[in-house]
């Protein structure tokens, strides 16, 4: 009986906390507001990011061929080839694999030069394959397209008689073509919108004739799309496949999963950086909060209720908080997400060829999310709510008291910062994974901020020494004391600072080794890429043209590495001797390589699969030679490895004569001889490239590689402003008293204006000086390490101090206005009430 009357108190004096901690609130809601505000905004980049990141993974393992379902296997072009004769689709089915769909991709450009990613299918096979898959293919990927093919609105006759009518989704149809009418390739097409869903991405499907049209590739075939399961009859197939294409089981994804993997990783590491910052806000509601109520929480225990139901109240507190500020944030991370998603989608396809469907979102990352929020939260309140249980109910928790605890946590955050940084210097030299080495990264982002309060302390007492005494004296020692209220905004601060340094070091850095490399690399006036037919004829012409100074050949093929795809490349002696832009090479490497004794391989290459200069490398396409690195040249940009052989060597073992593409300098103007080209060949814009244009492009397309980081930074540091503004909002509430007494003792308002932003200034400003070098090491590990490991790319560090200048004076400007406002907000009030308010 006395238990069941223990456990029903308990509960009683559990409800009555939580019903006075409401009223608390009511009474103070910014307190409940910065607590919320820092939860929902830490959820909603950790969300969005992470909808963006599976999104893009989902699109990689569910990709279709276009309005069908997923293709189990393919027959792509053979050895040395980039197109499939359609004869071959016609010859499969006659052999009984009527479950196929024949497919040509490419490139056309509209009236306006841009160019389009279009892709050509047999409309009636497509038909035919579900119909052939059964009705559960059918009917689930019906739930996928919504208004698909099976749409009423499709004009299905009108497509398979022949009509120049194409589909798109309605995001696309809507940039490329408002009127309805399309120009592509010289043709008139009508653009039909269809919903999102139905896994279009950002490609124009069409009728496989009109494509073939369209890219002036008759009878030609990318590849063929097969949807049933040819295990069994895989020999009988191949047999009828012959020397004309090559068998290849679809790997769901993986190929994209493991190429595009660092560029996830780097996404998932900046929203978990945003994570931890919203946290700080939340940890910084949370302490002020309970500092506010010490007073009222030691009254509550003085009336008897124990310390158990007043935790417990306080967990249920925070856990409600969490509820209400993930659910908000998970909402508003799907909406950030779906901004997201554009960006991230014109990265991953021009890089990787990703097709990149609409988002999706599942419940369990909402629970998953209030799972981590509650646990992170709750253990960066646990030494508050310590503390608490230990204070002394006649204790009224004196100011000194305070201070001595906030200077023993600062020392104990050295120690701790300290010995993280020491394990990650010793580390680091060792680390040769990408993974690996995040995870060090994150143990130096980690310890970056937790020594700043110390560090603050430090700088403000070296001040202090030489400040004359008066009220700048005060000032300045005053200020030693609003670092540690103040700490958690200005690690916030500084992480977002350091980051957004790092970043700009990176980008600038790459830019410009970006733009050398290109300068060394692009030789040539013009560079063309007719199609396989025309080659020898353009050749041929080139040769002859009075105007043309030089000609320039590049073959290559695609192969695999190791489970790696790779492209093996040749060019013609000048070409290689000019262009190829060396890391290291071995000595009398040319002789040698000329010699069919070396080969030269790609810095991303050689990083995966650790080759030094002089190592043994076999090549599958051949079987029967022996090589040795001769040299490792830089190539940015490349997702897949490339490994350099001697024109002797591509000869000798019988590979394709015909060059895959030409380059050429000019004796004149270089824009007249490209139409006089295209007039004569009709060669599409696409396939004509001037120097200043792969310039142009290749900048714009790295660019947007680094530009979803940057934007995450950029929100990373609108997020610690708004947590330093609550952090200020919050403080200069507190200080009303302080600063009453001070107008008593004579300190008019402009004085007190002055002294509450000069000590913001020089926390401010300290923060800054911290950030600089901090930012600096960030940035060297970013492109020594991560880069180098993750992409194989090699860049010369550069500092970029106006961006430097605009991030600092950004901190200084969003810290200014989060004084001036609550200041004038709090000035708006009798100092005076302030005092009376204290003594009550």
């Amino acid at each position: 009986m006395a238990r069941s009357m223990n456990k029903s108190s308990l509960i009683r004096m559990n409800w009555l906390s939580l019903k006075v901690f409401l009223a608390h609130y009511r009474q103070a809601p910014l307190q409940a507001g910065a607590i919320t505000i820092g939860i929902i905004l830490a959820v909603t980049l950790l969300i969005g990011v992470r909808t963006t990141n599976e999104n893009a993974i989902q699109s990689y393992r569910s990709a279709t061929e276009l309005l069908s379902q997923q293709a189990k296997w393919s027959i792509t072009p053979p050895l040395g080839s980039k197109r499939i004769d359609e004869n071959l689709y016609f010859d499969i089915r006659e052999g009984g694999f009527n479950n196929g769909l024949p497919v040509i991709q490419g490139v056309a450009t509209d009236s306006n030069g841009k160019r389009w990613r279009i892709q050509g299918s047999d409309i009636m096979a497509a038909l035919t394959s579900f119909s052939a898959s059964g009705t559960e293919a059918k009917n689930e990927v019906n739930a996928k397209a919504g208004s698909g093919l099976f749409s009423l609105n499709i004009p299905i006759g009108d497509i398979l008689s022949g009509a120049p009518l194409v589909l798109a989704s309605t995001s696309l149809a809507k940039q490329i073509a408002q009127d309805g009418d399309l120009i592509l390739g010289g043709v008139k097409v009508s653009v039909i919108a269809l919903d999102d869903a139905s896994n279009l991405g950002s490609d124009i499907l069409m009728d496989i004739s009109l494509a073939q049209r369209i890219l002036k590739r008759p009878n030609e075939l990318s590849y063929i799309a097969l949807f049933s399961d040819i295990s069994g009859k895989k020999g009988h197939l191949e047999q009828i496949i012959g020397h004309r294409g090559t068998l290849v089981e679809s790997d769901n994804g993986n190929g994209l999963t493991a190429l595009t993997e660092s560029f996830h990783l780097n996404l998932t590491a900046m929203s978990l950086l945003a994570f931890v910052v919203g946290l700080f806000i939340a940890y910084n509601g949370v302490r002020y909060s309970l500092l506010k109520r010490q007073r009222l929480l030691t009254q509550l225990q003085q009336q008897g209720v124990a310390k158990a139901p007043l935790m417990l109240a306080l967990c249920i507190e925070l856990l409600l908080l969490v509820i209400v500020g993930s659910i908000i944030g998970f909402m508003l991370g799907l909406q950030l997400s779906h901004w997201l998603q554009p960006m991230v989608s014109v990265t991953l396809e021009q890089l990787y060829g990703a097709k990149i469907f609409p988002g999706h979102w599942q419940w369990s990352w909402l629970f998953q999310a209030i799972g981590l929020t509650f646990l992170a939260a709750f253990a960066a309140s646990t030494s508050l709510f310590i503390q608490l249980l230990r204070q002394p109910l006649a204790s009224n928790s004196a100011r000194l008291v305070q201070q001595t605890s906030a200077d023993k946590l600062h020392r104990y955050q050295l120690l701790i910062s300290m010995t993280l940084g020491l394990v990650a210097s010793i580390l680091l030299p060792f680390s040769q994974d990408y993974r690996y080495t995040m995870v060090l990264l994150g143990l130096v982002v980690i310890a970056i901020p937790l020594a700043l309060p110390w560090a603050l302390v430090f700088m403000v007492n070296q001040v202090l020494k030489v400040t004359p005494k008066g009220l700048l004296h005060y000032q300045v020692a005053e200020t030693k004391e609003l670092i540690a209220p103040l700490s958690l905004a200005m690690m916030a601060m500084l992480l977002a600072l350091t980051a957004n340094i790092s970043m700009n070091t990176l980008v600038g850095s790459f830019e410009s080794t970006l733009k050398n490399w290109l300068d060394a690399r692009l030789h040539a006036e013009l560079y063309i890429r007719p199609a396989s037919n025309q080659m020898v004829e353009v050749e041929a012409f080139l040769k002859q043209h009075k105007d043309v100074d030089a000609l320039y050949k590049q073959w290559y093929l695609s192969s695999k590495q190791d489970k790696l795809p790779i492209n093996i490349v040749t060019r013609d002696k000048r070409s290689l001797r000019e262009t190829t832009v060396f890391k290291e090479t071995v000595d009398n490497m040319w002789p040698e390589f000329f010699a069919n004794k070396r080969v030269l391989i790609s810095e991303p290459l050689a990083i995966k699969l650790k080759l030094n200069l002089g190592d043994a490398i076999k090549l599958p396409l051949l079987p029967e030679h022996h090589f040795t690195v001769g040299g490792v040249f830089y190539d940015y940009g490349n997702p897949y490895g490339e490994i350099i052989i001697s024109p002797e060597t591509w000869q000798a073992n019988g590979f394709p004569e015909t060059p895959l593409s030409l380059a050429i300098n000019v004796n004149g103007d270089s824009d007249k001889f490209k139409q006089e080209l295209q007039q004569k060949f009709s060669i599409p814009d696409a396939m004509i490239f001037s120097q200043e244009k792969i310039k142009q492009q290749a900048i714009i397309t790295f660019k947007r590689t680094f530009s979803i980081t940057q934007v995450l930074n950029t929100l990373t540091l609108l997020v610690a402003a708004i947590g330093l503004f609550s952090a200020c909002f919050m403080l200069t509430q507190a200080r009303m008293a302080p600063m009453a007494r001070l107008y008593t003792m004579g300190v008019n308002r402009r004085q007190l204006t002055t002294l509450v932003f000069g000590q913001m200034l020089i926390i401010v400003l300290f923060t800054c000086q911290v950030a600089l070098p901090t930012g600096a090491i960030l940035g060297y590990l970013l492109i020594n390490k991560i880069t180098l490991q993750a992409f194989g790319w090699s860049i010369a560090m550069e500092w970029d101090w106006l961006a430097y200048g605009q991030v600092l004076a950004l901190a200084l400007v969003s810290s200014l206005l989060a004084v001036a406002f609550p200041l004038y907000m709090q000035t708006k009030r009798p100092l005076i009430s302030s005092l009376q308010r204290e003594v009550i």
